[in-house]
This record gives C-alpha cells, structure tokens and sequence, in this order.
C-alpha cells in the first residue's frame, strides 16, 4: 500500500482514540481504518477486511431507509462528502454482519490539507435507540 499523506495517517490515529465509532476513506472512497467501536457495530473486525473499495463497503451492510428501500451508495452520507467536499449528515439502517439491524446518525466531513489539497474524508457516527 502506497505511503499516505500525514493528514489521513493523523486522521487514522484520531480515530483510533475515540470511542464513537468511525470510517476513514481517501478521495476514491476506499476504505483506510475503522476503529474498534465500528467493528462492535459493524459486526466485523477491521482486520478481516482490511481496506475495501467503496463500492464494497457501501453495500455489504445493505443500507436502507425507514421504508426498507435500499439506499445506494450515493444516497449514503460519507459517499456524498465525497462528490460535494463538504459536510453531511443524515441516518439509515443497515443490517450487520451478525444479522442485527442498526439504525445509525452519521456525519462526515472533508479531510482537505493545505492549501485546498481534497484528501479524503471522515465518518463518525452513533447508533440510534428505537
């Protein structure tokens, strides 16, 4: 894997801190890291999957709305951080690894570096009680 840029190496670093979980992507949304409160609700363990290109990661959890559509991977919040650079925020269910259903909020944002330089984006995000 090529070396990265030190703000998605910082960015990864922060995200392993924190005890919300979250997603980390570069500018093609390929997954770099999510942390070990995302695997609780992911199902799935980072290790295992390691990175995966976006058009894995968007729908191997099968993400829908309240009316049970699925939604694409452009409807999803990180995707659309992605295309407009710039904050997103909204929530969906998807059903984990371990066949649970998970409604989550989540709100991404652009990670850009100095000066004007788009590098990717951050995802955190929480689950909602019923």
């Amino acid at each position: 894997m090529p070396a990265q840029p030190l703000e998605l190496i910082l960015g990864r670093q922060f995200i392993d801190t924190i005890s919300l979980p979250a997603f980390l992507v570069d500018t093609e949304g390929n997954l770099l890291f999510y942390n070990e409160s995302a695997e609780t609700v992911f199902g799935l363990k980072f290790g295992e999957t390691g990175g995966m290109r976006v058009e894995e990661w968007a729908t191997i959890f099968t993400p829908y709305n309240e009316k049970g559509e699925l939604i694409s991977p452009e409807g999803l919040p990180l995707v659309q951080t992605l295309q407009t650079k710039k904050p997103t925020s909204g929530s969906f269910f998807f059903k984990n690894m371990q066949g649970r259903d998970e409604h989550i909020q989540v709100t991404a944002f652009p990670i850009i570096a100095r000066p004007d330089r788009f590098l990717g984006a951050m995802a955190i995000f929480w689950t909602l009680d019923e």
